[in-house]
């Protein structure tokens, strides 16, 4: 509840909104010119629709057509996961704050290992698009919402363990990422729920750019669970005394 708190989240969730289309567009261009699956790019449109819900799903879906990705090259590719990896630095910075480590990692090494941390959270959201691309297009939305779930839970687990600087025991962040994984995909339904009135209030305040705040305001909200999953963990683990 700390201001500080709320200052990293919105940091979070700015960075979220910088690095949103780039990420999805190496994640197209690499199913459609790799894995040559245009399945897993249908998957990618899936997602989509799962986490975002109504008009703002719709557009990023319509935004977001395979035709319209340009061709994957090395040098753009790694250039859009330069820019997509940005969300990570402050997290550091908070993640650090939470667990009262007092030196962050220079900025090279932050990037070092936020690249690392896209590959791996990458490669395990293509290991969900491709097995629900595996199947056919009925059972394929089952089948995400039951993949994404333990996708989410270890993507969160590697964050908390790894993005810190300080060695942490991973035993002390499994609860805490499958709380939040539950709670993440708890917040997806609620963002169902709430759409129809958001959508009309941004839409009356903020006209073209509704889309944009939807993103921020929805990554706000999860940066917010995710730094209190920090918080409560580091806690915990200033608290045994066996730590």
């Amino acid at each position: 509840m700390q201001t500080e708190a709320h200052v990293y989240a919105l940091a979070v969730s700015a960075s979220v909104l910088l690095s949103f289309y780039p990420f999805l567009m190496v994640m197209i261009s690499f199913c459609r010119d790799v894995l040559h699956s245009p399945a897993a790019v249908n998957a990618i449109n899936l997602a989509l629709g799962d986490f975002f819900a109504g008009e703002a799903g719709e557009f990023l879906v319509r935004n977001l057509q395979s035709w319209m990705v340009p061709q994957l090259h090395v040098t753009s590719m790694l250039l859009l996961l330069f820019t997509a990896n940005g969300i990570f630095e402050p997290l550091e910075v908070a993640l650090n704050r939470a667990w009262g480590v007092k030196e962050n990692r220079s900025y090279l090494k932050n990037q070092l290992i936020s690249l690392g941390l896209i590959f791996l959270c990458g490669g395990l959201a293509l290991i969900s698009l491709m097995l629900t691309a595996s199947v056919s297009s009925v059972s394929g939305s089952l089948v995400f919402k039951i993949a994404a779930v333990p996708v989410s839970m270890l993507a969160l687990f590697l964050v908390y363990w790894l993005l810190p600087n300080r060695k942490i025991d991973p035993r002390r962040v499994i609860p805490v990422a499958v709380i939040v994984g539950v709670a993440l995909e708890v917040l997806k339904y609620v963002n169902i729920l709430l759409a129809p009135m958001l959508t009309e209030k941004l839409k009356n305040e903020y006209q073209i750019f509704r889309f944009s705040v939807t993103i921020l305001l929805w990554s706000f909200a999860s940066a917010m669970i995710v730094l209190a999953g920090a918080h409560w963990t580091a806690r915990q683990d200033q608290q045994d005394p066996l730590s």
